[in-house]
């Protein structure tokens, strides 16, 4: 018999999204995910079970992630504590996770573990951004006050790693706005596509995220987007980093919070959760590509995603064609345009890769979109019984990455997750790409982006390869004249040939 003290199921959802209060008005990233458990709490029809919360886990905010988005209003000392004082429990555990897309969902996994070994009883998982209050304060003067001092700091969980190696930031490849497009080059390539065509294929993709998003009132951006808007180039929608556009990046300047409320099925029983609210984690696992995007000789593929998801879905003894539901990570397109490839979805499958609309037009709350997605997969289960909903998630450029398969089918039998062991040494043995730099000679493109502002390219960041021994450089135009950069937006300049020289110490690439 199933041992009900150590069975781990979801009871509790609940979302936030403010698109309309003004800064002076608005809530704080505390009262946001405060506001989101006792949600969650009275989403399970059990709101006293706060008190029994004995683990809780905040999602780090964006404000204590990219020195860009901190905040001048002060912050929380520990947020964990803060939200635990606020909701009125005392967990023995109060975490707060480093950075990445994917930490919700090893969170999640994490907690089901530990309610399976029966080290928690009952926990919570909760996150918040209102970055769009934070703007809008800055650019009206209103000074804000969000410190909150604390008797410790918090504890991480979580690894703390830069998204991007020195030599990467060298050459100005530091942001995911810049990491991601050097990686939809390679795709558009390996497709044989040229610019224009595969920007019409990327319109068409998210297009389909912004009518989900259309339906979906918690969403940012609700209005109708067709393909040619999305891709097309304008005031309102001006590259980014090429070839991405702005609405083919997340939208994080956004007010949104999400908590999702865990405990073992005898805490269930005990505060009468109603079985039409109870989800499952059926089958998990997780795995990280090699760590710095330049490392990845085939940076168009995904080992880590194909086998988190093979392994997440072995679990259940399922397949792809048995998922009635998915939501995989969105930030940019060639996160999804990989997914898809790795996992055997079609772009164009009627099932559609998203419940929310995606990080484009939902919103992406900085590290917690996933919060949001598990919480949006939650309650589509709920009104579609026995089915099964799948969940991707990916931190840094594509890095780590991690998958949940969840359904209100009850689980038979003890709660096991030894889906990702061995995986991580796989991963790891797979061959890097040849990464030199300081190198003269005969080069061709492999890829490359560009940092643009207001529709004028500034700076070139490539990637390139060595005509003699294929070893991978990294470099920039020996110009920045903006004829040169605007020429890499007019022609395709992947497989270009020319030359790089080392100047001042950094690779210059000067095309034939």
């Amino acid at each position: 018999m199933t041992n009900r003290s150590r069975l781990p199921v979801i009871v509790g959802v609940h979302q936030i999204t403010d698109q309309s209060s003004q800064p002076e008005n608005a809530r704080g990233p505390k009262a946001l995910m405060v506001a989101a458990a006792r949600g969650a709490a009275m989403d399970s029809s059990a709101p006293d079970i706060l008190k029994d919360i004995d683990g809780l886990t905040v999602v780090r905010q964006f404000s204590d992630t990219l020195p860009r988005f901190t905040s001048p209003f002060g912050r929380m000392e520990n947020p964990p504590w803060s939200v635990a004082r606020e909701i009125g429990c005392s967990p023995k555990e109060l975490l707060y996770t480093t950075a990445g897309g994917h930490t919700p969902q090893i969170v999640v996994t994490r907690f089901c573990e530990e309610i399976a070994a029966g080290r928690l009883s009952c926990a919570l998982l909760v996150g918040a951004e209102a970055l769009r209050t934070q703007h809008a304060a800055q650019k009206k003067g209103i000074v804000l006050d969000w410190s909150e001092a604390a008797p410790a700091p918090p504890k991480s969980f979580g690894v703390e790693q830069p998204s991007f190696s020195a030599l990467e930031e060298k050459y100005g490849l530091n942001a995911a706005i810049y990491g991601y497009p050097v990686v939809e080059q390679t795709i558009r390539h390996h497709r044989g596509l040229s610019p224009s065509e595969h920007a019409h294929r990327m319109g068409l993709l998210m297009s389909r995220l912004a009518a989900v998003a259309c339906a979906n009132p918690l969403a940012t951006r609700r209005g109708p987007r067709t393909a040619e808007e999305i891709a097309s180039v304008s005031d309102t929608n001006p590259y980014i980093g090429y070839p991405y556009t702005r609405y083919m990046n997340a939208n994080v300047f956004v007010d949104q919070s999400a908590a999702i409320l865990l405990c073992s099925a005898e805490i269930a029983d005990k505060f009468s959760v109603p079985e039409t609210k109870r989800v499952y984690l059926h089958g998990t696992a997780a795995g990280n590509d090699h760590w710095f995007v330049t490392e990845r000789d085939q940076m168009h593929r995904s080992p880590a995603v194909r086998d988190v998801v093979r392994r997440t879905l072995a679990r259940a003894e399922i397949g792809v064609n048995d998922v009635s539901h998915f939501d995989l990570y969105s930030c940019f397109p060639s996160a999804i345009e990989i997914a898809c490839h790795e996992i055997g979805l079609s772009e164009d499958d009627p099932r559609n890769f998203t419940v929310t609309g995606g990080l484009p037009f939902f919103g992406g709350p900085g590290n917690n979109y996933v919060t949001h997605s598990i919480a949006s997969m939650v309650q589509k289960l709920r009104s579609s019984r026995n089915a099964y909903g799948l969940v991707t998630a990916n931190g840094s450029y594509l890095a780590k990455h991690a998958a949940g398969l969840y359904s209100t089918r009850p689980i038979e039998g003890p709660w096991e997750h030894a889906n990702s062991d061995g995986l991580q040494a796989y991963l790891d043995d797979i061959a890097k790409a040849p990464l030199t730099d300081n190198v003269e000679g005969a080069a061709r493109i492999e890829s490359y982006t560009l940092m643009v502002r207001n529709n004028v390219p500034e700076k070139a960041i490539i990637v390139g390869r060595l005509q003699d021994n294929n070893q991978r450089f990294l470099a920039n135009t020996s110009s920045s004249d903006p004829t040169l950069l605007q020429s890499f937006i007019n022609q395709d300049r992947v497989g270009a040939r020319g030359k790089v020289e080392t100047v001042d110490g950094k690779c210059q690439f000067i095309l034939s």
